[in-house]
């Protein structure tokens, strides 16, 4: 919905109606309805309901041209897989009515994503990709036509998995970091590009973070970690944090707690309708709530600019999910700081993560309503508070 937004921003609200959400949990009738009514050239959504519309006739996509998969290394899951494949098989095909006799013509016309073709012989039997497509059979059938698409694949961090499915879905791929063009044609072919990767990129991952972040941790029994948390709040004069946790379930109770210190907070779940979200981030985003407590799944994709503080209430399982979670702050060019918080026996955790990643991850303390580096505080009993 964020992305819907957007784009009804830039189009502006004489052309609201050129963009259609396809998001699944939606009433699926108005969706089909309006589809059918505004006939949209925008359509937004997630892989589960356009794939179930589409194979319904619903929306006909042989005639699009662009193809963007956001979230990519998400979409690459297994959870998605199905569905990926009948969106990428028919997104951009279309068969033409032209009758060929003794043998099979594909015309492509620059063509930046080829790898799937097939299509039906007059008498129903499926043609299948291969060097005899282009042999005389003595049958008739139809010339299967491919539109130009283009294919966009945005992801937070760029594994193998994505780089590899660039390859499968595409033509000469090019990945684009910042302001850098690289060319990834010889990035090793997959024989199936849902598989997951042996071995993340660490250094991909961390190129994905924003560059002005500071990255700090601090040791906490966990019975003390939300009043841990409110300390790091006020030390760091945050004004919009985004605290994560790894089970849902405990969500309300840090809430609870939270607010219970004088904190505003709200929790960001599955189990929330899509109003409930919505209203929970607009909240959010226009600073009535100051804290919004989520997990992994419920924050993937939030965009909040004005997020000046992340905290890892619990320990993310890995580099990645540190890099996706960290992303949420210092973004568009602003400082963000980075805090987590975690027991002795974990400390190990966040030193893999420093060398993973190449950072530089200090433990810090909460002295005096300010935040200060653990090693400032053991040269001097008067130590200098730093301004994260």
């Amino acid at each position: 919905m964020q992305i819907v937004r957007e784009a009804e921003r830039i189009l502006g609200p004489d052309n609201k109606k050129i963009v259609q959400q396809l998001v699944g949990g939606a009433n699926r009738s108005r969706q089909e309805e309006a589809l059918k009514k505004n006939k949209p050239i925008i359509v937004v959504g997630t892989p589960g309901r356009i794939s179930e519309i589409s194979r319904d006739g619903k929306l006909h996509t042989h005639d699009c041209r662009f193809l963007v998969l956001d979230e990519a290394d998400e979409l690459l899951s297994i959870q998605f897989r199905e569905d990926m494949r009948r969106i990428l098989e028919h997104v951009g095909r279309r068969k033409s009515v032209v009758q060929v006799k003794q043998n099979v013509n594909f015309d492509i016309v620059n063509n930046s994503d080829s790898n799937v073709q097939t299509g039906k012989g007059s008498d129903g039997d499926a043609i299948k990709p291969g060097p005899s497509l282009f042999n005389s059979d003595g049958r008739d059938q139809k010339d299967i036509k491919r539109m130009e698409r283009q294919t966009i694949l945005v992801s937070a961090t760029m594994p193998m998995a994505v780089l590899r499915a660039a390859t499968e879905w595409g033509q000469k791929p090019l990945l684009i970091k910042g302001k850098e063009v690289i060319d990834v044609e010889d990035a090793p072919p997959s024989t199936d590009v849902y598989a997951p990767t042996s071995s993340e990129d660490s250094r991909g991952v961390k190129e994905s973070m924003p560059p002005s972040l500071y990255h700090f941790f601090a040791v906490s029994p966990m019975q003390h970690r939300v009043d841990m948390a409110r300390k790091c709040i006020h030390a760091v004069g945050a004004k919009s944090v985004i605290v994560f946790m790894n089970h849902p379930r405990r969500l309300k109770d840090t809430v609870f707690k939270l607010e219970a210190r004088g904190i505003t907070a709200a929790a960001l779940h599955g189990e929330l309708s899509k109003l409930e979200r919505t209203n929970t981030l607009a909240a959010f985003r226009n600073g009535k709530i100051r804290v919004l407590v989520t997990s992994e799944v419920g924050a993937r994709g939030i965009d909040v600019p004005e997020c000046d503080l992340v905290v890892n209430l619990e320990l993310p399982t890995d580099m990645t999910h540190y890099a996706h979670r960290a992303g949420r702050t210092g973004r568009l060019g602003r400082k963000g700081t980075v805090v987590s918080i975690c027991e002795e026996t974990e400390a190990f955790v966040m030193r893999k993560f420093e060398r993973q990643l190449s950072i530089v991850i200090e433990q810090c303390e909460f002295v005096r309503g300010g935040l200060v580096s653990s090693k400032e505080s053991n040269k001097s009993s008067n130590p200098e508070l730093l301004k994260a």
